[in-house]
């Protein structure tokens, strides 16, 4: 922001204290200190003091996040136990919080302008280049950038980086070695990633909850956190939870909902856990709407790749390749840190048994999901990932932050459940055409 604000420069301890004071003047209830509410943001906060401590003392920010991520587990998996949901307002009316929201977008946007981009977000841009122009890929990017994305944000990032070829001129940059273009698409498309995030939350907050008042308090929280200025840069973070959302705003649609989450997966790996659970909530017809419309996502995935890669290889880097298949190991020699890294690898075994358990026991439990069951349990089995992932567990906060947010802020949604959905009309069709066999009657001999 040097020319607007000159020497403007805010820091992510300062930024902390800042957004501290705003959430607990908008959000927070004098009235009611002992609520539901209150104990949400706090833990919510607890998150940001984690990522601080990274900075100096790698070891206790990992201990850190590994107890707040358990509180945030218990969270979600005892919201259904929540049965009674007053409608807490906030400290502040629309249009207020309508302000709040478009100043808190405009700084953390700015942030994204001004500050390098990611390296794994880049990369992307470039592999997206590289396949728009049948390039074979560089093997520029370290192991860790790799494992960070999956084959389809290269085919997401591909049209915005087909445009900005065009506007802007494909000079050399001094950063790492990357042109100008492809770091201007890399911080346009972190600022479309966000904005998909906030646009989701409030389209769930006036059509889901009823209330548009609601989906402006998210969108403002989610802004406002510091968790969310920490990794503002990293699409790979925020797009499959952007992703998420949307499907969770289309639940009644398993089609689309099954597309937007079959493509999340294939951005990011974590969503894949997510598809045997919205399974189970639509039954037995949804669930085959919702597998076909995965299935068709993964195949057009999978053949975008096999169009646009210059030879196999590069089209079996490009699907199998960006996973460091070493890392999943439950020997952890992993450069990029993390919990495991500084504690014995090998309760890793134990800790991930007990999430396929939990990951099993949510999805046939109960039997009958609602809406509000799914949001609460898509939020812990993503929570839960944090628990074994070995790079850098339990700093992914972006992963399922907006949707514990449209837990935190639900109301109770005894009515949202999954829609009555009809066979398909080809089917009916069919059975109407089908003529009738003429009963043989008793005694004829026939």
């Amino acid at each position: 922001m040097e020319p607007f604000l000159p020497g403007y420069h805010v820091d992510n301890s300062t930024w902390f204290y800042l957004s501290f004071l705003l959430i607990a003047a908008v959000f927070f209830k004098f009235g009611r200190l002992f609520s539901v509410r209150n104990l949400d943001l706090i833990l919510l906060l607890a998150i940001a003091p984690g990522l601080l401590f990274l900075e100096r003392q790698p070891a206790a920010g990992y201990v850190w996040l590994f107890v707040t991520s358990g509180f945030l587990l218990g969270r979600a998996l005892l919201d259904s136990m929540f049965t009674r949901r007053p409608r807490l307002e906030q400290n502040l009316n629309a249009a207020g919080m309508t302000f709040l929201l478009a100043a808190a977008f405009a700084f953390l946007m700015t942030k994204v302008m001004t500050e390098p981009p990611p390296q794994t977000t880049v990369e992307s841009v470039r592999r997206a280049n590289q396949m728009l122009q049948r390039q074979p890929e560089k093997e520029t990017a370290s192991e860790s950038q790799r494992t960070e994305a999956g084959p389809a944000l290269s085919l997401v990032v591909a049209p915005v980086a087909g445009i900005s070829s065009v506007v802007t001129p494909d000079r050399q940059s001094t950063a790492g070695g990357h042109t100008e273009m492809e770091i201007n698409t890399a911080r346009s498309i972190a600022i479309l990633a966000h904005l998909a995030v906030i646009l989701g939350l409030i389209f769930a907050g006036k059509v889901i909850y009823g209330d548009l008042e609601t989906g402006l308090a998210m969108a403002t929280i989610y802004l406002l956190l510091p968790c969310t200025a920490y990794d503002v840069g990293k699409v790979n973070h925020v797009l499959p939870a952007a992703l998420i959302v949307w499907a969770i705003c289309a639940y009644r649609h398993p089609l689309v909902s099954g597309s937007l989450l079959g493509l999340a997966s294939g951005t990011l790996f974590f969503p894949i856990f997510l598809l045997p659970l919205w399974a189970s909530f639509y039954g037995k017809r949804g669930a085959i709407r919702f597998a076909a419309a995965v299935t068709l996502v993964t195949a057009v995935i999978v053949a975008s790749l096999l169009l646009t890669s210059a030879d196999t290889q590069a089209f079996m880097r490009q699907t199998l390749g960006y996973i460091e298949w070493a890392s999943l190991q439950f020997h952890v020699t992993n450069a990029a840190g993390g919990f495991w890294n500084d504690h014995e690898s090998a309760y890793r075994v134990p800790v991930f048994v007990a999430f396929l358990v939990m990951l099993v026991a949510l999805t046939v439990w109960p039997r009958k999901k609602g809406l509000r069951h799914v949001m609460a349990q898509s939020a812990a089995i993503i929570i839960g990932t944090q628990f074994w992932y070995p790079q850098q567990g339990g700093v992914y906060v972006l992963w399922y932050l907006p949707l514990l947010l449209l837990v935190v802020f639900r109301p109770v949604l005894s009515n949202h459940v999954a829609p009555e959905l009809k066979p398909f009309d080809w089917l009916r069709l069919h059975k109407a055409h089908e003529k009738p066999q003429p009963e043989l009657a008793a005694g004829t001999g026939i």
